[in-house]
């Protein structure tokens, strides 16, 4: 798979996950992401899916993914010894040690029985309604296990739903499947050669009800195929004489090795080639339809939200029902000009300061229709340098965090100024440490003296 196509199906894939987390959990706090879903454009699928990413790398389900996908790997690691493990397993048990003459129909049944009756599983799955089988659960349990994140817990879901929704988990479940008895029919077959080329082994069939002319057309018509691609094929007086005893002749053993050999990679080796080169194709054209279903309640919700048919003002989201811890950052894309801005502060106190020269003012702060105002500005240009001017009086609630985090996710470089209280009006020392203890988790310098000289120029 292709960059481009592993990237869609992640993008489809988290999009998916965090459907299911509101679902369960109740709407995200999303005002952000959907401003900045609104800002990068497109059509509703694309912008419910940059809202998603953006909302899966705020709250770890992008990391959580990861760590998935790294479950995954070391699940598929287990699957391979499991099945390196099952082959020799099946190729010691149909051969024995050599004590005693092998049953040709018995070590052929050993060799594929297990395989071929679960090829018919996996065929009669293609007809259910739900494609999954034993081993496709089994990896996906060892990958949610291995990876360890709670923030993944919505992933196995969202994949399984996505797939289903087009058919095209049953081919991925195939590929699984397929590969898996591919490598076990592969141990198996180079267990045999070992085994055949390092002990001695006769070989005679045995039955009290069928004749020796049974046995006879049985070996032919399953010996037909792989004799084709030259592998021999044991004639009728050999047939009959190994009926009763082991032949001590050399060739007789060897044409039975070569037709037990042969039967193998034909019937047991070939056909789960075949069907994953088979399931890895429809796969691959699978993944790359794969989209969105918008008639689903938790995309239909998101229309107004994404495009909105108009802009009103004063209208507040709902409660999202569960908090998020803020964390501020930097924008990485082109920004110009310096901006000061100040949030709740007291109406007695003068505002703005005396700004140096191409230093811009955005004001005070004091309503939700004044953020949503400087938000929406600041994500179509973003600042170079912004100060964020606070009252440390004010006690540092999750909103004004949120809010200040949100504002230097906007900008270059942040920093925020602790307002000294009036002359004359002594400072909460405990307030002024609830505030220097969030703002370094926020990871955002602060200082109690105005840092205009930066603001100007960019250092001190």
């Amino acid at each position: 798979m292709t960059d481009t196509k592993r990237s869609e199906l992640t993008s489809l894939w988290l999009t998916e996950a965090i459907r299911l987390r509101e679902e369960q959990a109740g709407l995200l706090e999303d005002s952000e992401a959907n401003r900045h879903a609104q800002v990068q454009g497109g059509d509703l699928t694309e912008r419910i899916q940059t809202r998603a990413l953006f909302l899966a790398q705020r709250d770890g389900q992008q990391q959580g993914l990861l760590h998935w996908l790294q479950g995954a790997r070391l699940a598929g690691m287990l699957l391979l010894l499991v099945a390196i493990i099952t082959g020799s397993g099946l190729a010691v048990a149909a051969l024995g040690d050599g004590q005693r003459p092998v049953n040709v129909f018995w070590a052929l049944g050993s060799l594929l029985g297990l395989n071929w009756l679960m090829l018919l599983a996996w065929a009669l799955g293609l007809f259910a309604r739900d494609s999954s089988n034993a081993l496709g659960r089994l990896w996906l349990w060892l990958s949610e296990k291995l990876a360890r994140d709670a923030q993944a817990a919505q992933l196995a879901p969202a994949l399984m739903l996505l797939l289903q929704r087009q058919r095209v988990g049953r081919w991925g479940v195939g590929l699984l499947s397929h590969a898996f008895w591919l490598v076990t029919s592969l141990s198996a077959l180079i267990t045999l050669l070992i085994l055949l080329a390092t002990r001695r082994y006769g070989f005679v069939w045995e039955s009290t009800l069928l004749s020796s002319d049974t046995f006879i057309a049985l070996t032919h018509s399953i010996g037909q195929l792989p004799a084709l691609v030259g592998f021999t094929l044991p004639d009728a007086e050999l047939i009959r004489a190994s009926g009763d005893n082991p032949i001590s002749n050399e060739g007789a053993r060897q044409i039975w090795a070569h037709w037990l050999v042969g039967v193998l990679i034909i019937y047991g080796l070939l056909p789960r080639l075949l069907l994953s080169l088979l399931c890895a194709w429809r796969w691959r054209r699978g993944t790359t339809n794969l989209q969105l279903d918008l008639s689903l309640p938790g995309y239909s919700l998101l229309r107004e939200r994404l495009q909105p048919s108009s802009e009103r003002l004063g209208v507040c989201d709902a409660d999202p029902g569960q908090l998020y811890q803020p964390q501020a950052g930097q924008h990485d894309q082109a920004s110009d000009g310096s901006l000061i801005v100040a949030i709740e502060l007291d109406p007695q106190r003068p505002w703005p300061p005396a700004l140096p020269k191409g230093i811009s003012d955005a004001g005070v702060i004091d309503s939700r229709e004044q953020r949503r105002q400087l938000l929406d500005q600041l994500a179509r240009f973003p600042a170079k340098r912004l100060l964020i001017t606070c009252d440390p009086r004010r006690s540092p609630d999750r909103g004004t965090l949120a809010l200040i985090g949100e504002l230097a996710r906007n900008a270059s470089a942040t920093r925020v100024w602790l307002l000294q209280p009036p002359q004359g009006e002594a400072l909460d020392s405990q307030r002024l440490g609830d505030w220097h203890q969030a703002l370094d988790q926020l990871g955002l310098p602060h200082s109690d003296s105005a840092p205009l000289t930066w603001l100007e120029s960019g250092h001190d």
